[in-house]
């Protein structure tokens, strides 16, 4: 499916600005901040300014287009994988971070103990450690 289909599917406008957030995600299938998603953009359209990047993300991330990941102490990043609650590795020397799949057995992945009366539907784990490049 191409990135128009997929906006509208969404409900979403097709714009310039959305449609290149969107490749740039897709494309790069890593997990860039917002500051590299902005600087690939502009590559590709002459001009976006760094609050309609942040814009589009929050429409793509609300929409299940996107994903926005949060590690401690590390800006947001953005990836395009997202709606299979998969997980993350961190390394905590150089930033890098890997996709993982679901822990154990079907999402949620993890039941906790006592939910409290919720319905618990996904589970977002971060696993903190060294990658083999920083070992």
């Amino acid at each position: 499916m191409n990135g128009e289909h997929e906006l509208r599917a969404r409900g979403l406008r097709v714009t310039r600005p959305r449609l290149a957030v969107l490749d740039v995600l897709t494309e790069s299938r890593a997990h860039l901040d917002v500051e590299e998603i902005t600087a690939r953009v502009r590559d590709r359209l002459e001009s976006v300014s760094v609050q309609a990047v942040y814009d589009v993300l929050g429409a793509l991330t609300a929409a299940g287009l996107a994903r926005r990941i949060a590690p401690a102490g590390a800006p947001a990043r953005y990836e395009a994988r997202a709606g299979d609650n998969h997980h993350h590795l961190v390394c905590r020397k150089c930033g890098n971070i890997t996709d993982v799949d679901c822990a154990a057995g079907a999402a949620p992945c993890l039941e906790p103990i006592e939910a409290a009366g919720f319905v618990v539907d996904e589970a977002e784990v971060t696993y903190w450690g060294v990658c083999a490049n920083c070992r």
